[in-house]
């Protein structure tokens, strides 16, 4: 499969991802929420963030630290996930993670949300609906 035909597959697994999904570019601007984030975000204006700047979200010292891990990001290849905080609450880590084009190139970035609780639903639960 070659690599342009992986969009409808990628948009799709990013759509039903239950994990907030927030893609930005290198400007900051926010190109993409999936639902979830979406969702998450609604009393900031959920999907009507999409292009709109990241940093209008966030105060200074935030931003700078964003400014900061996409610095780290251009400076090499290798940098491509950091882990910026962790949740107790909600127990999860958030990570800031590079997106990259195919020839490699820092293209944007996104927040990645990695939750810890196990999922106490019952497996292959197909419910009235599979049914």
């Amino acid at each position: 499969m070659m690599k342009e035909q992986l969009f409808p597959y990628l948009f799709g697994m990013a759509q039903e991802d239950a994990s907030p999904i927030v893609l930005c570019n290198l400007d900051h601007e926010i190109v993409y929420m999936n639902p979830a984030a979406a969702k998450r975000y609604a009393k900031s204006g959920g999907d009507g963030l999409v292009g709109k700047s990241l940093m209008s979200c966030h105060g200074t010292e935030s931003g700078e630290r964003i400014e900061e891990v996409v610095d780290w990001f251009r400076a090499g290849r290798e940098n491509h996930r950091i882990h910026t905080f962790y949740n107790e609450k909600e127990n999860k880590d958030v990570y800031m993670v590079a997106l990259r084009d195919g020839e490699g190139n820092l293209i944007g970035y996104y927040e990645k949300h990695e939750y810890r609780d196990r999922d106490a639903g019952k497996f292959y639960d197909f419910g009235e609906a599979g049914l």
